[in-house]
């Protein structure tokens, strides 16, 4: 049995739009904590220099924050659009898929624990009178390093959820298969560039070749937001 043979094509297509919907929104704001607050505040080797940066960019902080609980809530009901739509796909997979996205975004909150440490290093005078200068600034440089350590383990189930994901796209009629397979390489992709970075760093130069390959899960929200409910296979078709 398929989501296609058990779901109307009206409701398939208001599913489907809606966990697009959630899903892109949810990503939309990622450049913004992953590249550019990163390349605004971090000084390699210099924990005095990103010290003063946290407090020059404090209230872009706030924003970046603010803008990753956004993307938490709307992955937790992102998954579970997703599961409505591939549960007749096939259930193992759908809640793999969702279990997944759940898991990552308690890790991503619990993270910004982190850099609301490094605010508060920044601009609590209590704080200030507790530490010297070099005993705050190097505290502030570590808990940055540890928020963007945390990135990268809540990166693994980023390409964790892809795989399951992807090999829905295939099993179902309603996407074609180049979308799943392009799904799963973005998974490898942000698998491989957490590993890289988390345990042979030496190999850094690896990491952005393996982030481009993510840019492989956006057909997959464009898709379902304006062509989710058209079958795309007709039922035994090996491929678009």
């Amino acid at each position: 049995m398929t989501a296609a043979e058990t779901l109307a094509p009206a409701e398939r297509a208001r599913i489907a739009r809606r966990a697009g919907l959630l899903y892109m929104l949810a990503c939309i704001p990622a450049p913004f904590v992953m590249v550019y607050l990163p390349r605004r505040v971090f000084v390699a080797a210099d924990a005095s220099a990103t010290t003063e940066r946290i407090r020059a960019a404090a209230e872009l902080i706030r924003i970046g924050v603010a803008t990753e609980v956004w993307n938490c809530v709307l992955i937790v009901f992102a998954a579970f659009a997703l599961y409505r739509l591939f549960e007749e796909v096939d259930v193992g997979l759908a809640s793999l898929l969702a279990v997944l996205m759940w898991v990552a975004a308690p890790i991503q909150l619990l993270n910004l624990v982190f850099t609301l440490a490094t605010l508060l290093l920044t601009s609590s005078a209590p704080v200030a009178r507790a530490f010297t200068k070099e005993q705050i600034d190097a505290l502030a440089y570590l808990f940055w390093r540890l928020h963007a350590h945390g990135i990268q383990v809540a990166q693994i189930f980023w390409g964790l959820w892809l795989f399951p994901w992807g090999m829905l796209a295939l099993r179902s009629r309603f996407i074609p298969r180049w979308i799943g397979t392009a799904v799963i390489v973005a998974g490898c992709g942000y698998v491989l560039a957490s590993m890289i970075a988390l345990t042979a760093p030496r190999f850094g130069a690896i990491v952005p070749f393996a982030l481009a390959l993510g840019a492989g899960e956006l057909p997959m929200g464009i898709w379902l937001i304006s062509r989710a409910g058209i079958p795309t296979r007709k039922p035994g078709a090996g491929g678009h």
